[in-house]
């Protein structure tokens, strides 16, 4: 019943970050700052993470936590992964791409994925063994949850991927990796050169920008792409969405075939391309 647990208290947490963030949103202006990769950071990034480790810990003072935002605190089997608003440049832009990443590991297996995005008015998430979900929230009591499920899709040279973030995010070997997959398949998602290293006007847009979602691999529990590559990331850019593309039928790995959040690259696909796209971003190593 822990997993149920887990999942009621998830919910709660989402609609704690929701109730937060869209204080903010609705605001005509929100004050940033920029960290050090060059991403923005506001207030509702922070007090978010604050609010939600705060609410942990009063229920389950014995499990760790990471955020993006102030880092990682305690030690043991379990651990709570945060990402306080994902999307925080669509979040200034008063776009509705943005979300609430939460995740529970457990001796280093993901047994939780939940994504919140209140602009949307949709949440996703999953448990290991009970399926992937959407529904839309704020929930009303005649609120269905509808189950994701992909088919297991073709060849390389065939498939729609996202690649993100763009080619001046990246160094070196990121970009010949993404140039190398762009090459191989038939469309990918932003069009760009992913060879060149200095920034474009305008600033590309996220493959998830006005798709109904707010994270690349949404788009493939959702069935809209047959890959996402996300390169330069955190364990709470990944980890929350392990479940959710996994339960819907498709596959998670770094871009050696291992099963990590911790090497800062994830590539999330259809079955039958997962291997086929290893293989090409290997050559070009």
């Amino acid at each position: 019943m822990r997993d149920l647990a887990d999942l009621e208290l998830a919910h709660r947490l989402a609609d704690q970050a929701d109730a937060i963030a869209r204080g903010y949103f609705s605001t005509a202006t929100v004050e940033s700052a920029t960290k050090s990769d060059g991403s923005p950071v506001t207030e509702a990034d922070r007090e978010i993470e604050i609010v939600l480790r705060s609410l942990i810990r009063q229920e389950h003072p014995d499990d760790a936590f990471i955020g993006e935002e102030f880092g990682a605190h305690g030690h043991g089997r379990r651990r709570w992964i945060i990402d306080a608003i994902d999307g925080t440049a669509s979040f200034l832009a008063g776009e509705p791409e943005w979300s609430t990443l939460i995740a529970v590991e457990e001796d280093g297996r993901i047994t939780l994925g939940m994504v919140s995005a209140p602009a949307l008015g949709r949440r996703w998430w999953a448990k290991p063994d009970s399926g992937s979900w959407t529904g839309s929230y704020p929930s009303t009591p005649d609120t269905t949850a509808h189950r994701l499920a992909l088919s297991k899709g073709g060849s390389a040279q065939n498939a729609a991927i996202g690649i993100w973030p763009p080619p001046p995010r990246l160094n070196q070997q990121e970009r010949a990796v993404a140039a190398r997959l762009a090459r191989s398949v038939n469309q990918v998602r932003p069009a760009l050169d992913w060879t060149a290293a200095e920034p474009t006007a305008p600033a590309p847009r996220k493959p998830s920008t006005g798709s109904g979602t707010c994270h690349g691999a949404l788009l493939v529990a959702t069935g809209q792409l047959d890959a996402f590559l996300l390169l330069g990331a955190g364990p709470w850019d990944i980890a929350p969405l392990i479940p959710i593309v996994q339960e819907a039928g498709g596959t998670f790995s770094d871009l050696t075939g291992q099963h990590r959040t911790d090497t800062g690259a994830a590539l999330f696909a259809r079955p039958r391309l997962h291997q086929q796209l290893l293989d090409i971003a290997a050559t070009a190593n």
